[in-house]
């Protein structure tokens, strides 16, 4: 386990956010949804929620988050970098599968608290050798709901 693993909550979610590249909310002139400084506002755990679509096909790909160290790689390789949650640690994607993702745009919503990378995918997104891990659809039927696999 790396000594950043081994840090108390509170410390951990202190050095995830703590990155100079990214404005500081509490000193921004205009309002959040108006701002043209890049201020993303990460959660009590110190992630950002992080919604991946593909460039050519506009679908969605998958959801992880970010950590600020994560989305600063990411800005700065213009690969995507990821914080797994469950691991807790910062991961490559493809750096195992060799199903990389290389970003063209990052996008963020209007309160900042969310961001789009729009990516070029090579191999499938999904662990489960899928293009996407959105791959089955809630269905309401006569006994209930169900999920069934989209083709």
């Amino acid at each position: 386990m790396s000594a950043i693993a081994r840090l108390p909550a509170a410390a951990m979610v202190r050095l995830m956010t703590e990155y100079s590249i990214f404005a500081d909310r509490s000193t921004l002139d205009a309002a959040i949804e108006e701002t043209a400084e890049f201020a993303p506002k990460f959660d009590a755990d110190g992630l950002i929620p992080v919604a991946v679509t593909d460039a050519g096909a506009g679908r969605l790909l998958m959801l992880a988050y970010m950590s600020a160290e994560a989305l600063s790689k990411t800005i700065d390789t213009g690969e995507a970098w990821y914080w797994s949650r469950t691991r807790r640690k910062l991961w490559r994607k493809g750096e195992t599968s060799g199903n990389t993702q290389a970003v063209r745009e990052i996008r963020t919503d209007c309160d900042q608290d969310a961001i789009e990378l729009v990516v070029d995918q090579t191999g499938p997104a999904c662990h489960t050798h899928r293009q996407s891990c959105f791959y089955r659809s809630v269905v309401k039927g006569e006994n209930g709901v169900a999920l069934k696999v989209r083709k």
